[in-house]
């Protein structure tokens, strides 16, 4: 699929997600936390991020995280001069904390953690507008999580959260693409991905 190919194929799914009636959206949340709380325990470090616009999730499930994990970390966002993006640092998530950063998302202050702390996380939650069954993710399209998310130790498990139609049988793949380990649903919960970054 050519980029103008992708492109479209995010601008369906960002179309679809602005259909999603407010009670719908909220149910879902809720079941995306209810399917990572077993997947959190004292011990686990879970990057996460927080959701914007009509991404699935929820600050509430941020919440949950918090208090159920030893350590949330949030990304912050940076591109070099060139405006070609760089690889995220990471924060620590004290909810009263957060601030805008760069294209107003929501990020904790500084000072942050080197990109490689992602490295130290046991499950990192990864936005995405589809995955297929091989674990092949569509981001919106800059780069961030492939930069960041390379050479990631092959227990950690990338999970990302989707809505159930976004689960799809086949999207285009790039060499560069770390793929996905796991995905949840709100219907259907954790779903193991075979082939993840095999």
């Amino acid at each position: 699929m050519t980029s103008a190919g992708k492109a479209a194929l995010r601008r369906r799914v960002l179309a679809a997600r602005r259909l999603v009636a407010d009670d719908v959206r909220a149910t879902e949340a809720g079941l995306f936390t209810r399917h990572l709380e077993p997947l959190v325990s004292g011990r686990t470090t879970v990057c996460a991020y927080v959701p914007v616009g009509d991404e699935p999730g929820s600050m509430d499930m941020l919440m949950s995280l918090r208090h159920r994990a030893a350590r949330v970390l949030l990304p912050v966002a940076r591109v070099a001069a060139d405006k070609v993006p760089l690889p995220l640092l990471w924060g620590e998530y004290r909810p009263a904390e957060l601030v805008r950063g760069r294209w107003g998302l929501l990020e904790p202050p500084g000072p942050w953690l080197p990109e490689s702390a992602v490295a130290g996380a046991d499950l990192v939650l990864v936005p995405a507008l589809a995955v297929d069954r091989r674990g092949v993710r569509l981001g919106k399209g800059f780069g961030f999580y492939d930069r960041s998310l390379a050479g990631m130790h092959p227990h950690t498990r990338l999970i990302a959260l989707i809505r159930d139609e976004e689960l799809v049988d086949e999207l285009p793949g790039e060499a560069h693409d770390v793929r996905m380990t796991d995905v949840i649903t709100p219907a259907r919960g954790l779903i193991a991905l075979p082939c993840g970054n095999d």
